[in-house]
């Protein structure tokens, strides 16, 4: 499996908006196994994004899918700048199943 937990802020009261944006994007994306958006509870404007796929081929591809380009292009005037980020290789867990 592959994994990403990132760090996205944004511009000053503009998270809802941007968190709406992320959230409706999240459909049918071959090889997801999860996609969770969380509000940070210390930065009004800052979400952390974690992310588990089957492969990282899949999260790769996942980035050209027509619908993931059009949330991409109507969040970037939202987003502010990326913070911290890590790759992970998930080991399992609730919802995941171990591959």
């Amino acid at each position: 499996m592959y994994g990403m937990i990132g760090k996205m802020i944004a511009a000053t009261g503009k998270r809802d908006a941007l968190l709406e944006i992320l959230l409706e994007s999240v459909g049918d994306m071959p090889g997801c196994l999860s996609y969770v958006v969380h509000k940070d509870v210390k930065d009004p404007d800052a979400i952390w994004i974690s992310e588990a796929w089957d492969s990282e081929p899949s999260h790769k591809a996942s980035l050209q899918l027509p619908a993931v380009r059009a949330a991409i292009a109507k969040a970037k005037p939202l987003i502010a700048s990326f913070g911290d980020y890590v790759i992970t290789e998930p080991a399992g867990g609730h919802g995941l199943s171990k591959k």
